[in-house]
């Protein structure tokens, strides 16, 4: 079970996508306001069970405060839910104006799913945390260099907590052993996946070291006899793990299908799992076909012995960006892309920069792939996500375990427009710029809005690349595709994860790394996820296409694009009620 029980923490962490709002504004209307204060009580309970994520989000007061497990935990949570739903219920049934009714059924459903998150797994599985993992999240979002250097000393009370300093609060490790070892005691549960603690194992010991790089660059005092405490009890809970936890692991990775469904359901996948696994792989086909006609014209101009997309890729990822390269080479690349942005119309830019940087080891250990990274999400005064690239060192080049996936020119384009512009940061950013409501920037969350937005963005962009960018948005493409198929598939038991990356490694041609990451998150990452980016996409691509024909010669990409960016993250079935009832009447 993770740690975090709140369903949007939870999926924000595992998407690696950080969302942006503001509370206050210029000419916020009415109905905004009166929903972000509605909001303050989902928030409360978020900052009572997860307050290092509440104020990364940002919630005022709670930088000193911890994630706390006692032995109870669970039934506090569903009670403080229970709660919730019926407050805002009694607030929605008095409610007259209809934005402000959906704000309200958003944060009523996000609550319902975080309990019934909560329940299936308590239900289902053995409770385990990644204590090394958590507590580096919880010092890494204090010691941020869009945190002030004032709120960054509150790191050490923080650990205090962890490490169990403060008067009432047990050493955070020892929390988590209670849970899991209770949990011993009810039959029937299910222990965690083994290749997940394997991979726990390895990641730990970079988490902590991190945890001491971060405080070392820091301008925090006395933190030296806190970390000291707080690094043996991490080092002690990994000794743990392998004498305790390991012999009730599961040896196959799949989920009680309850729980899979339940995921697809909390990401935004409104689909049988079966049936996404039938039209995912027509798609991959189809996607196979345009690669095989792009691939012989980039053989062409390079002079490559073969025009088989597979042969033509690996040529092209032989040019590997390295080191200080990395950086300035993808500033240079968005500057290309924001131009081609504004000469064909696409979507309308703001002019100020974009924040592109670097990630340090402990970061990429955490998260080895691009990401956009979370600013603040409440109150925002001007903070905005930063796309934060992977270290890539000459000495890591052709090794196994280093991705050389994106680090390489063809493949810029497309990825600075799924996490830069016009994809993440601009989805996010707008959310900044157009005063939206919490509930719509932040409990609507689901992870088939947001990559779904990536990927049409990455589809927008296509057309206007040399032929070698074409040929890896396809590839790209060709990746959504197949973890829409493998992902059911691994936890449907039709394929083991281990099969589903030889596949990738053959067909999406992905490093052994990367392939690596994908088998983890079908598996015990993030069962589910996966899926996502393949059907947001398909949905809003849907919604584009009866907008044109409703249209017809009056349809405005631009004004378009525009309009759903405009919209926060509304679900599905309210973003195409916009569509209908806002933007095509509008353009009539």
């Amino acid at each position: 079970m993770k740690p975090t029980f709140l369903t949007l923490a939870v999926a924000l962490a595992l998407s690696g996508t950080a969302l942006a709002a503001t509370a206050a504004a210029p000419q916020t209307p009415a109905w905004v306001n009166e929903s972000n204060q509605d909001a303050q009580i989902v928030l409360k309970t978020f900052a009572d069970f997860a307050p290092e994520q509440a104020g990364q989000f940002g919630v005022d007061g709670l930088d000193a405060q911890a994630t706390n497990l006692p032995p109870d935990v669970i039934q506090r949570f569903a009670a403080a839910a229970d709660a919730d739903v019926a407050q805002l219920t009694a607030l929605k049934d008095k409610a007259t104006d209809p934005h402000l009714k959906q704000d309200l059924q958003i944060l009523i459903d996000a609550v319902a799913g975080a309990k019934r998150d909560n329940d299936l797994q308590h239900k289902y599985l053995l409770n385990f945390t990644d204590v090394p993992q958590l507590v580096f999240q919880g010092v890494r979002s204090l010691i941020d260099p869009q945190v002030p250097p004032e709120r960054q000393q509150s790191v050490v009370q923080r650990m205090q907590a962890y490490a169990g300093m403060l008067p009432g609060r047990p050493p955070i490790t020892d929390q988590a052993k209670a849970l899991f070892e209770a949990d011993l005691q009810r039959p029937g549960l299910v222990g965690p996946y083994k290749g997940e603690i394997a991979q726990d194992l390895q990641d730990q010991p970079q988490y902590i070291a991190g945890i001491k790089d971060l405080l070392s660059k820091s301008k925090v005092t006395g933190w030296e006899p806190v970390y000291a405490k707080l690094e043996a009890q991490l080092n002690d809970y990994i000794a743990w793990e392998k004498s305790d936890v390991l012999p009730h692991c599961r040896d196959k990775s799949q989920l009680p299908e309850e729980i899979y469904a339940n995921n697809l359901k909390d990401l935004g996948v409104y689909e049988d799992p079966r049936a996404l696994i039938s039209e995912a792989e027509f798609s991959f086909a189809e996607i196979q076909h345009q690669m095989d006609y792009i691939a012989a014209q980039v053989a062409k101009e390079h002079h490559y012995k073969s025009s088989d997309y597979r042969d033509v890729i690996r040529e092209l990822k032989k040019q590997q960006l390295v080191g200080d390269a990395i950086l300035p080479f993808y500033q240079n690349r968005l500057k290309q892309i924001e131009a081609i942005i504004r000469a064909q119309h696409i979507v309308t830019l703001p002019e100020r920069n974009m924040v592109i940087r670097m990630g340090s080891a402990a970061e990429t250990a955490q998260e080895p792939a691009p990401h956009m990274d979370a600013p603040r999400l409440i109150g925002n005064t001007g903070q905005y996500g930063e796309f934060v690239l992977p270290l890539m060192t000459k000495d890591k080049v052709g090794s196994p375990t280093q991705m050389d996936d994106d680090t390489f020119d063809a493949a810029a384009w497309t990825l600075t427009s799924h996490e830069g512009r016009p994809g993440h940061e601009l989805q996010f950013a707008s959310m900044i710029e157009n005063g939206t409501s919490i509930a719509r920037a932040v409990f609507a969350f689901n992870s088939a809005n947001v990559e779904g937005w990536a990927l049409y963005s990455e589809a927008e962009m296509q057309p206007y690349e040399p032929v070698d960018g074409q040929l890896i948005a396809l590839r790209d493409r060709l990746l959504r595709a197949a973890r829409a198929f493998l992902d059911p598939m691994v936890n449907l038991g039709m394929i083991t994860p281990d099969d589903a990356k030889a596949f990738l490694m053959r067909e999406v041609v992905a490093s052994p790394a990367l392939a690596k990451e994908e088998a983890d998150r079908f598996a015990f990452r993030a069962p589910g996820q996966a899926t996502s980016y393949y059907y947001g996409y398909h949905n809003l691509m849907t919604m584009r296409g009866e907008a044109e024909v409703a249209l017809g010669p009056k349809f405005n990409r631009q004004k378009f694009n525009d309009f759903i960016l405009s919209q926060g993250l509304l679900p599905p079935t309210l973003l195409q009620q916009a569509i209908e009832q806002d933007f095509i009447p509008s353009q009539k």
